[in-house]
């Protein structure tokens, strides 16, 4: 076995009587893409607040790369990339001033910042747009430059929070491809949370969140049979639905 990229042991975070993750235990490994698959309120969002230094968990602790968010914070964030639910772009700054100020932010050295920019956003087909303010693009293309962003100085773990969220299925399926690609080329791990079971079926493996707690973990065909359905669809539904919790 490799030594996993995150390992998360023991995350519990509570608001007030209210408990957003229970004990919440998993670890990632190189080279995948790890769907986090919940209903809304599952937990997703306060675990990727967790993850990224943003809200700081009640028990328990995230190793990324080797450094403990709890004991090491500046190491262990400078290895993960983050596209997080809501755009977090400067509208009025062009997009290479939106991506040489993150780089800055990095300690990554103009001539350098510049390459990796350059070299970026030419993968992805945005070299013409790199003069123009971010709020002259396309959703899509919104999500293009964040996505390079996150990549810029070249973190082992991209952590993307329902980053389809209002794109057409166009762009839907280009932010998939680009993201496959950097897995290939840099063996990233990324956890992508979705609440859309279509993303989730494509992933390398699907980790299920409902109610603060893991429900299952597993290829998207394993995870499917455990929580016993036809496909993920429709076994994501029933284990999920309020149905199922009042009789469970």
């Amino acid at each position: 076995m490799t030594t996993p990229t995150v390992e998360v042991s023991g995350l519990v975070k509570r608001y007030g009587e209210r408990t957003a993750l229970a004990g919440l235990s998993f670890t990632l490994q190189a080279g995948q893409r790890v769907a986090l698959l919940g209903p809304n309120g599952a937990g997703k969002s306060t675990l990727f607040q967790v993850l990224t230094g943003l809200f700081a968990a009640d028990e328990g602790d995230v190793t990324v790369a080797g450094f403990s968010l709890r004991r090491a914070p500046t190491k262990a964030l400078a290895h993960i990339g983050v596209v997080f639910q809501q755009m977090s772009l400067d509208l009025d700054l062009s997009v290479r001033r939106n991506l040489a100020f993150h780089a800055a932010l990095h300690g990554i050295p103009g001539a350098e910042a510049k390459r990796r920019i350059d070299a970026l956003c030419e993968a992805r087909g945005m070299t013409a747009d790199l003069g123009r303010a971010v709020r002259e693009l396309s959703g899509g293309n919104r999500r293009k430059v964040e996505l390079v962003r996150a990549l810029l100085h070249r973190p082992s773990v991209v952590l993307m929070d329902e980053p389809t969220v209002g794109l057409d299925p166009k762009s839907r399926r280009d932010l998939l491809a680009a993201i496959d690609a950097d897995i290939r080329e840099r063996g990233t791990t990324v956890l992508w949370a979705t609440h859309l079971v279509e993303e989730a079926q494509t992933a390398d493996r699907v980790l299920v969140l409902h109610r603060a707690k893991l429900l299952a973990d597993g290829t998207p065909a394993s995870v499917t049979a455990a929580l016993g359905g036809d496909t993920l669809e429709a076994a994501f539904i029933d284990a999920t639905s309020p149905k199922k919790e009042t009789t469970s």
